[in-house]
């Protein structure tokens, strides 16, 4: 089957980013070097990317390192640090990073972040517009004729193209194995597979919503107990609600 090529102006991208960063950690600089409680990673940029430390490989895919060559072939400078360094981040622990916050390589990043904000924001357009053929690959051949309509249906509805960028930005594709609880996944893939209806408009973001918010709600009750993930759960769910009112 045809995959469309989606069409983001700049400024659409710039505007989308914007609201991403809002929902990350409310559009403020100092949200854009961040070390969540719980985690064992760095979220850096107005989409926290993900960041492992060495010898640190999570369940979660690590996306920073890309965004990092992605503004780079843009011909963007990088912070001296970064060339100098390995893929790795450089702060082994929440508490090694949380106390480097006045150091010279925390403020290079962070001034390297805030002068790449287009660019974050056209780099998570691009993830978004290449997830539809790996999500069609994943997903049975039974299901994809469905996934294809529902991925249509909401990117081509005002609104609909926020809540495709934030939703991937936010949990992923949904097609790496070890993006699973109990063997389900909760990935943009999840969501779809999740939409059955066929009206478009309002009607189709509504329903994106309504299949994220299940598929968030059904992570949390397979998640490990140790991660306590019902404390996050309220705010994953204020920001599906944003998707009804792009």
């Amino acid at each position: 089957m045809p995959i469309e090529a989606i069409s983001i102006s700049h400024h659409e991208a710039i505007r989308i980013g914007n609201k991403i960063w809002q929902n990350e950690c409310g559009g403020k600089v100092i949200g854009l070097t961040s070390w969540n409680e719980g985690e064992d990673f760095a979220s850096l940029g107005i989409g926290h990317f993900i960041w492992y430390p060495k010898g640190t490989r999570g369940p979660f895919e690590e996306s920073f390192p890309k965004l990092v060559t992605f503004i780079s072939s843009h011909g963007a400078k990088l912070p001296q640090f970064l060339l100098s360094a390995s893929d790795a981040c450089p702060w082994n622990s929440r508490r090694e990073f949380n106390e480097a916050q006045n150091s010279s390589e925390m403020k290079q990043l962070r001034q390297f972040l805030v002068d790449a904000i287009d660019l974050q924001a056209e780099f998570m357009v691009a993830r978004m517009q290449n997830a539809l053929p790996k999500l069609l690959n994943e997903a049975p051949r039974f299901q994809r004729a469905n996934i294809q309509r529902q991925f249509d249906r909401v990117s081509s509805t005002i609104g609909g193209a926020y809540a495709l960028i934030d939703y991937v930005n936010f949990k992923g594709e949904g097609v790496l194995s070890t993006e699973r609880y109990n063997g389900q996944g909760w990935g943009l893939l999840q969501v779809l597979e999740g939409m059955s209806e066929l009206e478009k408009g309002v009607a189709a973001v509504e329903d994106f919503a309504r299949s994220a918010a299940s598929v968030l709600t059904r992570r949390v009750r397979n998640s490990p107990p140790a991660r306590n993930e019902a404390r996050w759960l309220p705010g994953w769910l204020n920001r599906i609600h944003t998707y009804s009112n792009a």
